[in-house]
């Protein structure tokens, strides 16, 4: 749906103020440009103003066509790029290659939200109004979180005659620029850009590449209408197929199609073919491919059927990368200026974007994971964005090969899907070979975690993918005194994870996919062989939070950025099944690790969330109250956060990951910037001490080695063959810092 067009004259003047106070970091003309834009796009879609929800269809079908164009993405996209086409602000920022460092000195340690999950500061108070409470501020500055990754927030779901239909997918099936009524306004949502950056801080928001819902421009592709077909993958059926093509259920818009069906209009020459491999699904349902539109007459009076690509949900149709029309383009990056431009976003993630092209392969096998084109389409994201002065960030587990492809002129960032499975592997096993072989495995493709996303838990589940092992299926390895291929050693670490995180060891965790739906404290609860988590004593809430801030440790104690969500800073537990079991209904069991939470204590009688998420128990506590205690999780990670950011560690470069004899043990050796020495991330998952001398490349012998999370701790001496002698209790991190 388009942006409310019901605006008074005070509100308008409030965004114009707003838009001023967002643009302080982009050159005069730029910020002019964008502005205008903003006035201009709103004064456009205000000619169209809204209809209430569920009223009846008019009769005259030219109408509708005219309601669903005005409130189209397409539609919204053409109008913002009216203000920037042929100005000379878009020629004041580098844009050919990427620029990770530039985006990680910009905002170096974020908070991922998720706004279903976020409970109101107060009863009938908006999430975006609570996002940007200057009490959760004052709260992130004190911890030293420097951006907020808000998730999606813009309207999602979609459009049945003059009524919308919820997201079905955590409103990663969007259907507008304007901002969900659920989670707040416009208004708002500028109001937190101000506020974080009042606070040195940027906001962080997102795009979505591969897909839209079933919202205007969806019913309009439909329709045949215009180049709104070209939008995304879908084949009108000629009449005389239809036979090939079931029913509509009672009550559905469309139906999901058997494989037999997909092969028939294969062999018609209609589709490419089954993908062969499904997202979403119930055991034994097929619920990602192909699906058949029900008969739809269209603008011009004539009926059709269509059949169209999800690689997701259902109400979740793919776009189309290479459509003469190039619609999905404008659709794609229309959005992504409207996030920069009118929201004032400092940079945006891209979800999913290595599913932007489908074809078959030589072999007839579906070609779409990783396809050419995504490489081609990212790069014309990215590049938008860095002109206009942001950032990109992609948010997609990859072979470590295909991600050095995408760094050469793509997102900026990427997150890192390719140790947090190795590190959790350490944690449960408290054998860290597997983390090592994949530090090893980076370097040997170039890829530098200076440019990754280091994170604890997200709003998905812990992936367990391990890509590059699955791609690299018959190449050898060496793991465990044995050479295993990527498939052997996949499914040995598959198995021994499963049988630790899932099932009679820890029934509240549940498989979703390669992975497990799990949340950072229950990974740890199973680490710790803790079954029942509604019966955890305060020791045991002590022995979660102890691993919960060595994984902390980690990942902060690299080069990049560090994020982590609500439900670490809180400590929350998943829910229970039996809570969220509608939403669970289609097999997405990530349901149980997106408990609500309240992130400032302000509203304890809230057990639900205004999206209807269960409040999940929080081990932890408010960030107001674990301020006021110096041993609470927020408090060390305070200190750790200090820390590196003294260190200036963000900006280091991975220097060696030296060979180590203890099986838990894993060092980091980072060279700091400015020649000012080296800084050792040392880690012992193991739950045994570990006291081993390591050789350290590139430390002056004799030189000191100084504790810079414990300064009263005795210096290390570097020995004569530049060797380190490192003591670590169990489940303990040190980072020691060899000056230059």
């Amino acid at each position: 749906m388009a942006l409310k067009m019901q605006r008074t004259a005070a509100r308008s003047a409030q965004a114009r103020y707003t838009r001023r106070t967002t643009m302080k970091r982009l050159p005069t003309s730029l910020a002019a440009l964008l502005y205008t834009g903003s006035a201009v796009f709103g004064a456009q879609l205000a000619e169209a103003p809204e209809r209430p929800a569920g009223q009846a269809v008019s009769a005259d079908a030219t109408s509708y066509v005219q309601w669903l164009e005005e409130r189209s993405m397409l539609h919204q996209a053409q109008v913002l790029a009216r203000s920037y086409s042929g100005n000379g602000a878009q020629w004041q920022h580098p844009y050919g290659t990427p620029q990770p460092r530039e985006a990680v000195s910009r905002a170096s340690v974020w908070f991922t939200a998720y706004p279903a999950s976020t409970i109101a500061a107060s009863p009938g108070t908006s999430v975006l109004a609570m996002l940007a409470d200057e009490r959760l501020w004052s709260a992130f500055q004190a911890i030293g979180i420097q951006g907020i990754h808000t998730g999606p927030m813009k309207r999602s779901g979609g459009v049945r005659d003059l009524s919308y239909t919820p997201s079905i997918d955590g409103n990663f099936d969007r259907i507008s620029f304007e901002i969900d009524p659920a989670f707040g306004t416009e208004a708002q949502y500028k109001a937190l850009v101000a506020s974080a950056r009042t606070h040195g801080a940027i906001v962080i928001g997102d795009i979505v590449p591969g897909h839209t819902g079933k919202g205007p421009d969806f019913r309009l592709a439909e329709r045949g209408y215009a180049d709104y077909p070209g939008l995304y993958h879908m084949v009108r059926i000629e009449p005389a197929d239809w036979g090939l093509l079931p029913a509509i259920p009672a009550g559905r818009d469309a139906v999901n199609l058997s494989a037999a069906t997909i092969d028939a209009l294969q062999a018609k020459g209609y589709i490419v073919g089954q993908l062969h491999s499904g997202i979403f699904y119930e055991p034994g349902v097929k619920d990602t491919d192909w699906s058949a539109t029900d008969v739809v007459r269209g603008a011009d009076g004539v009926q059709r059927r269509w059949v169209y690509l999800h690689y997701f949900k259902q109400g979740q149709p793919t776009l189309n990368w290479l459509d003469p029309s190039f619609a999905a383009e404008r659709l794609v990056i229309g959005d992504a200026v409207h996030e920069l431009g009118v929201l004032g976003d400092g940079m945006l993630r891209l979800d999913a974007n290595g599913l932007l092209g489908i074809e078959r392969d030589p072999t007839g096998r579906v070609w779409w994971a990783g396809h050419p084109l995504s490489l081609t389409a990212n790069q014309l994201i990215a590049d938008m964005v860095r002109k206009l002065g942001g950032f990109t960030f992609e948010e997609l587990a990859l072979p470590l090969d295909n991600m050095k492809e995408m760094s050469q002129g793509g997102p900026d960032l990427s997150y890192d899907f390719v140790t947090r499975p190795a590190y959790d592997d350490a944690l449960l096993t408290g054998d860290a070979e597997l983390l090592r072989l994949v530090f090893q495995l980076m370097s040997k493709h170039g890829i530098d975690p200076g440019r990754l996303i280091h994170a604890l838990q997200n709003h998905d589940e812990l992936t367990m993918g391990l890509f590059h092992f699955a791609v690299h299926a018959d190449e050898l390895f060496p793991y465990r005194g044995r050479q295993l291929t990527g498939k052997e050693l996949r499914e040995l670490v598959h198995r021994e994870m499963y049988e630790r995180l899932i099932g009679e060891r820890a029934p509240y965790n549940l498989k979703f996919g390669d992975g497990v739906a799990s949340t950072t404290a229950t990974v740890i609860a199973a680490t710790l062989g803790i079954r029942d988590i509604t019966t955890l004593k305060p020791a045991d809430v002590e022995k979660i939070k102890r691993l919960h801030l060595l994984l902390a440790f980690y990942n902060a104690m690299q080069p990049g950025v560090f994020a982590l969500s609500g439900w670490d800073l809180v400590g929350a537990l998943t829910v229970p099944a039996a809570s969220v079991r509608e939403r669970l209904a289609d097999g997405d069991t990530r349901w149980i690790n997106r408990g609500a939470y309240d992130l400032l204590g302000s509203n304890p009688k809230a057990m639900r969330s205004a999206a209807g998420l269960p409040r999940a128990v929080a081990l932890y506590g408010s960030l107001p109250q674990q301020l006021k205690k110096p041993d609470s999780f927020a408090s060390q990670l305070a200190r750790l956060l200090k820390v590196r950011a003294n260190l200036h560690l963000y900006a280091a470069r991975l220097a060696d990951v030296p060979s180590v004899q203890a099986k838990g043990l894993l060092v980091l050796v980072h060279e700091l910037p400015e020649k000012s020495g080296l800084e050792i991330t040392a880690i012992n998952f193991g739950d045994r001490a570990v006291d081993e001398s390591v050789l350290i490349r590139g430390a002056t012998p004799d030189s000191k080695a100084i504790d810079v999370l414990d300064p009263q701790a005795p210096t290390l001496a570097v020995g004569a063959d530049g060797s380190l002698r490192l003591h670590l209790n169990p489940f303990e991190g040190k980072a020691l810092r060899i000056k230059g």
